[in-house]
């Protein structure tokens, strides 16, 4: 389905903030912050995996659709997502790391993508070290300069496309979150 809005300011004179989308963010000064622009209903589970990965240490930011609906009526493609506080806090920080939702597709596989390929490829080791599985992203591989995960200090990003089923089996299951959460982190944190 299509975007209903083509940029935030559209999406914003049509719906209401606290009614029908929400923005969560803190800026904790770190160099990566972690991202889910398609939060809520949109891509439900997105922003609690990325609240759970960012913690209490990294910068966090969460576009979320709090009414149900066609998935076109809240999304703002990535390399249109222009949502100010997320533009701003991106800006101020080295890289970031997006999650975003997918169809399920048989597999329970995360789809890696971005401009940041030395983390990138970090964050797929570790997640498969951590016994989830991680690929290359084919079909979104969210290298376009305007991505909001590329709209860096560095001008790179990381895209992560988990699965329906996979988001849904850690928001159910809190060891299964910490582990992908720890995973996540890790290359982060050592990169």
């Amino acid at each position: 389905m299509a975007d209903r809005y083509h940029k935030f300011a559209d999406l914003a004179a049509a719906m209401q903030a606290e009614v029908d989308y929400r923005i969560r963010h803190e800026d904790r000064g770190s160099p990566v912050v972690i991202l889910a622009p398609h939060g809520g209903t949109i891509e439900p589970k997105t922003a609690e995996i990325a609240e759970a990965i960012a913690g209490t240490d990294l910068s966090f930011y969460a576009f979320e659709a709090l009414k149900p609906g066609a998935h076109g009526d809240f999304h703002i493609t990535s390399h249109r997502f222009d949502e100010p506080k997320a533009l701003e806090l991106v800006a101020r920080s080295f890289t970031a790391v997006a999650i975003h939702g997918r169809k399920d597709d048989g597999t329970d596989a995360v789809w890696l993508g971005g401009r940041a390929a030395v983390l990138r490829d970090s964050i797929g080791a570790a997640l498969r070290d951590a016994g989830f599985e991680a690929t290359p992203n084919e079909t979104l591989p969210g290298i376009h300069e305007q991505n909001i995960c590329n709209r860096t200090g560095s001008g790179e990003g990381v895209q992560l496309e988990l699965p329906r089923s996979l988001r849904h089996r850690l928001a159910d299951n809190r060891g299964e979150l910490q582990k992908f959460s720890m995973a996540v982190r890790s290359a982060i944190l050592e990169w």
